[in-house]
């Protein structure tokens, strides 16, 4: 029974993101030279166009100027998610992606904001280092007639943002509950453990929530979790707590594959191998330990670097008026929620040239 119900959420979830990836590449062509970086980080900077391809973009030249604002890259992931905006941008011709330095810093991040509104950019695509802080920011961008397209963290408002782009939290967990459930094969006693990320994050939350449902279909549940903070320290002090806390254990799922590198030197140190694991995110170290099958992880969660790249090419449509792929209805959709597919040894080829360095 979980499996038919959660497999059905996981082939419309997949259905919606086909039309998504088809809806985007569509709209993409190619030309414009990848931004450099900012000396200053209270100044947004300008990256030049390619050749317009005669649309009907606004701006000099027919461009589409579209400020892109995100967190510092301290992290695998978010360093996935600028390198993918910026070669969003050079395949499209028709737009100026103009780049602030990340920065981990909310104050900062709105004077970045502020600073698009007053270049009259014609879209702004936005990662908030903190939804909810940089929701006043956005929604003065709306008034002010400038699109914006909320990333991966949502604001806390929904006049804050023309569309929003994002992963599966819930989903993740779904998918990492449902494939434990599967390789458990029933066993109703199970040991099962959780690695969470940081706890006051509603990502977290939403990704815990998500596993604790599918095990429940099952007649599984969370018998020890733990919290780290998204970094290999983190993950390495959380899973020695863990495994000092748990002396038998079938399965875990740890939230984050960068953390998931101190996650894995704590359970070597503790000479620990009688359960397998679960990653998320879709690290490239993490897929290669999939494909070499030695340690205890088996599959990993996929959480798209791709969503900043998805909102640049949808804040170009917005502008121009353009249709969303081949969708029957006009315009681009308000949310797009990307899909949570598992990886493991046997379709690990398929995601891994498109996987992040940690």
């Amino acid at each position: 029974m979980f499996a038919s119900r959660l497999q059905r959420r996981k082939l419309l979830i997949a259905s919606g993101a086909t039309l998504a990836i088809v809806g985007l590449l569509t709209a993409c062509s190619s030309g414009t030279p990848e931004p450099g970086s900012s000396d200053n980080t209270n100044t947004a900077e300008s990256t030049a166009g390619g050749s317009v391809d005669g649309g009907g973009g606004t701006g000099a030249g027919g461009k589409v100027r579209i400020g892109f604002s995100g967190p510092a890259a301290d992290h695998g992931w978010l360093g996935a998610i600028n390198t993918a905006a910026f070669d969003a941008a050079k395949k499209l011709s028709d737009v100026d992606l103009i780049v602030a330095e990340g920065t981990n810093d909310a104050s900062l991040q709105i004077s970045q904001v502020e600073t698009f509104i007053n270049d009259k950019v014609d879209a702004i695509v936005l990662l908030p280092t903190d939804g909810a802080a940089l929701t006043d920011v956005a929604v003065k961008a709306m008034h002010a007639g400038i699109p914006v397209i909320n990333v991966d963290r949502e604001f806390s408002s929904t006049f804050a943002a023309r569309s929003t782009v994002l992963g599966d939290n819930y989903g993740m967990g779904v998918s990492a509950g449902t494939y434990i459930c599967t390789e458990l094969k029933g066993k109703s006693d199970a040991v099962v453990a959780e690695i969470a990320g940081i706890d006051s994050l509603p990502l977290t939350k939403d990704r815990s929530q998500g596993f604790e449902d599918a095990l429940k279909d099952c007649g599984l549940k969370v018998n020890n979790r733990v919290a780290a903070d998204f970094t290999v320290q983190g993950g390495e002090a959380a899973t020695s707590q863990l495994l000092a806390a748990a002396p038998k254990i079938d399965a875990i799922w740890n939230h984050d594959d960068d953390q998931g590198i101190g996650v894995n030197a704590a359970i070597e140190a503790a000479n620990r191998n009688e359960f397998f694991m679960v990653g998320g995110a879709g690290s490239k170290n993490a897929m290669e330990d999939i494909k070499s099958g030695k340690g205890v992880l088996k599959a990993t969660v996929i959480y798209p670097s791709t969503q900043a790249a998805d909102g640049i090419a949808l804040a170009r449509l917005i502008v121009k008026g353009l249709p969303f792929g081949e969708l029957v209805t006009q315009g681009v959709p308000n949310r797009i929620v990307l899909d949570a597919p598992v990886v493991t040894k046997d379709n690990v080829d398929t995601y891994i040239g498109a996987a992040f360095a940690s």
